[in-house]
């Protein structure tokens, strides 16, 4: 899967997930999200962690999980296409 498809999926996925109605089409690779997007807070990392498991079909190990994963849309749709690569 190529890393812009990905981007765009997971941008979508924090748009659902996080209920964001539309808000994420203004996101970009290094849009913040830890700090910076008020609905996304530790309660929605779990629900987005869960999301990107069902919609991928992949596991996320509680070891695999970082701060610097979340810190910005860029680097979970690098995290993501990276369990993908790794999935394959």
């Amino acid at each position: 899967m190529a890393a812009t498809e990905v981007f765009e999926e997971i941008r979508a996925l924090l748009d659902q997930v996080l209920q964001l109605g539309g808000r994420s089409t203004r996101f970009s690779r290094d849009t913040a999200l830890l700090g910076s997007i008020p609905e996304f807070d530790s309660m929605a990392v779990v629900s987005v962690l869960t999301a990107i498991e069902e919609s991928y079909g992949i596991v996320i190990d509680d070891d695999e999980i970082s701060a610097e994963a979340f810190e910005t849309v860029g680097s979970l749709a690098d995290f993501v296409g990276r369990k993908l690569a790794e999935e394959a």
